[in-house]
């Protein structure tokens, strides 16, 4: 007779420690979810950065191959590109014309388009150029920055390229190089 109560207590004990397995096995679930979100957000972050060094170490070797015209002023300050509307770069003769030109197409990222909207580029991206004085010794120094739209909200940087471009500054993220140009006349 007790074995008959025993086997009957026992079943719904056994329902019980079901669902529980599948409530613990949800909440594990949902954590892989927001793991893999979270890896996601991080390699785009990366991704954006790498093509952030990318394109400003192509325009310091443009600036520096083009020195001359960069101590005369041909890569003036702005802080407008990547924002600029460019049409064809091959037909402009001054090269520090046709680097900018092209470098702000870059920036847009024309270079890959998805349903008429370019998409090969940083999320935003916008770039600024600061000729900056150097040393006594009549050294020129040229900063390059692009600023861009970051996924998650960190803080926001000391630079003021791309500041209030991306409503909240806590999104936006900038990468610097200063190109140096020495005077060769000495």
């Amino acid at each position: 007779m007790n074995d008959i109560n025993a086997k009957v207590s026992s079943r719904g004990f056994t329902l019980i420690e079901v669902l529980v397995t599948i409530v613990i096995l949800a909440i594990g679930l949902l954590g892989l979810a927001l793991l893999q979100t979270t890896s996601l957000n991080n390699q785009l972050e990366a991704y954006q950065r790498a093509q952030a060094l990318l394109l400003l170490e192509d325009m310091a070797n443009r600036v520096r191959v083009n020195s001359l015209a960069a101590r005369a002023g041909a890569y003036p300050d702005g802080d407008q590109y990547g924002l600029l509307d460019e049409d064809d770069c091959t037909v402009l003769t001054n090269a520090a014309e046709r680097d900018l030109c092209e470098w702000n197409t870059a920036l847009a990222g024309s270079g890959t388009e998805l349903d008429g909207r370019n998409v090969g580029s940083l999320v935003g991206a916008r770039a600024c150029i600061e000729n900056l004085a150097g040393s006594g010794d009549g050294e020129l120094i040229v900063r390059l920055t692009i600023a861009w739209q970051g996924m998650a909200a960190t803080v926001a940087p000391a630079s003021a390229c791309g500041v209030n471009a991306f409503g909240d500054d806590d999104f936006r993220r900038v990468a610097s190089i200063d190109t140096v140009l020495a005077n060769l006349a000495l």
